[in-house]
């Protein structure tokens, strides 16, 4: 009996090793991120960097525009890491000129694809955080490719800043940005990381927005959490900080319509649940508010008694610094008296939500996993053929362009022959006749 002992151990070993060396599943499959579809499709020109760049250097340096194609072909024609920071030059340059807007859909999407092919995702998320600079604006296939290699090297924080860039160019289209963007969020919130109000509020704005299309209890979770953490700036600094530069609404009761949410919840039929982390999310805003309220009074008092003896009054506030005191006095206004009746509706929802059955005790993480992991196989089909007519709607423009710039040059060259040839012709004056 030792020696079958001996090999079950042996295969069981072996079993263990290879189950340890298998490559870890990403949420999108490797027919979604494989580039062999965008490689087919399109026909790219092979061309010279150091001729491209040259060419790029002279028209910049004379003030005169670049062409689309030309920035085009520099990005078609990255082989290499160090490349792609030209590439990224070209871009900047591209951008500051007077063409700028006319950088094409199909560059952004082949940047984001060199970036990745050169390990330089972040080179990427860069690019598409400093929009105004690089006018990288991605297409949702794109931006599903970026957050899938930041979560597959369980670079969470870089996934989320993605998320936030998603959110803040409104680009939550597919159902499958949603849920990636999601699945980024969550994990990233699960580390407890220490953040800014501002990235607080950019992470719950993109929970809100990535979550209202989805009718299930991860969409409801995240909503609930994102309102939480904008209801939170709110009531801290006001609802201008709320607005400013962000997608969202400005009708004050973010938390309020956290409530809400929860309230639907109880109401809607079937298994919808809320994650019991994204209610205690909630609870915890709440709480905070409470204290920061408390400490408020006692900070108020002094602050008044300190502006009755000073004479502050005449101090000359600058105008941003102002706005924000104002804010911030308002929010504490507000704060007062909306708090009693928020904890009120919470504590009463939550009850009810207990009583019935409607907290999940699966976290909000796995909920968008599980969810995820059911609707992305089908999805992934949808949009890989939208994609391919997608690309070969873009080929189809290349070629078009690249006739009218060969149009162009060939009549320029007609131009220039006939210029040289009229300025090769000698003017002979006529003989003058002696009368």
């Amino acid at each position: 009996m030792a020696a079958p002992t001996a090999g079950r151990r042996c295969l069981l070993v072996l079993a263990a090793r290879r189950a340890v060396s298998l490559p870890r599943r990403t949420l999108l499959s490797a027919a979604y991120t494989d580039p062999a579809r965008w490689e087919e499709t399109r026909k790219p020109e092979p061309q010279s960097l150091v001729k491209l760049a040259k060419l790029m250097d002279g028209l910049h340096d004379s003030k005169l525009p670049v062409s689309s194609l030309s920035i085009a072909r520099f990005v078609d024609n990255i082989s290499s890491r160090e490349e792609v920071d030209q590439a990224e030059y070209y871009l900047y340059k591209f951008r500051h000129s007077e063409n700028s807007l006319c950088l094409r859909e199909w560059t952004i999407h082949n940047w984001l694809r060199k970036c990745l092919q050169y390990g330089a995702k972040d080179k990427a998320l860069y690019t598409i955080q400093n929009k105004v600079q690089y006018g990288i604006f991605p297409d949702p296939y794109g931006f599903n490719l970026l957050l899938d290699t930041y979560i597959k090297a369980d670079d969470f924080k870089g996934a989320a800043q993605v998320a936030v860039e998603v959110m803040l160019q409104e680009a939550f289209d597919w159902t499958s940005t949603q849920l990636l963007a999601l699945h980024a969020l969550h994990g990233f919130l699960s580390g407890q990381p220490d953040v800014s109000w501002q990235e607080d509020r950019n992470i719950g704005a993109a929970l809100l927005l990535a979550g209202q299309a989805q009718n299930t209890t991860a969409g409801y979770s995240s909503q609930l959490m994102g309102s939480a953490k904008i209801g939170k700036v709110e009531l801290m600094k006001g609802l201008r900080a709320v607005f400013t530069r962000m997608p969202l609404i400005w009708t004050p009761g973010y938390l309020d319509r956290g409530i809400d949410i929860m309230d639907k919840v109880l109401q809607s039929p079937g298994a919808v649940q809320l994650t019991t982390d994204s209610v205690e999310a909630m609870a915890a805003v709440l709480e905070e508010l409470e204290k920061l309220t408390e400490e408020g009074a006692d900070a108020a008092q002094e602050e008044d008694a300190d502006d009755k003896e000073g004479g502050r009054g005449d101090v000359q506030v600058p105008q941003p610094a102002q706005l924000e005191a104002e804010d911030a006095r308002e929010a504490e206004e507000r704060r007062r008296a909306v708090l009693p009746a928020l904890r009120q509706r919470f504590q009463a929802a939550r009850a009810e939500l207990e009583r019935s059955g409607r907290l999940s005790s699966r976290s909000a993480k796995d909920e968008v996993l599980a969810q995820a992991q059911e609707l992305l196989p089908a999805l992934e089909r949808q949009e890989v053929a939208e994609f391919g007519e997608q690309v070969a709607l873009w080929e189809k423009q290349r070629e078009e362009l690249a006739l009218l710039e060969a149009t162009a040059q060939e009549r320029a060259r007609e131009r220039q022959l006939l210029e040289e040839k009229l300025q090769s012709i000698k003017f002979v004056p006529p003989k003058q006749q002696v009368l």
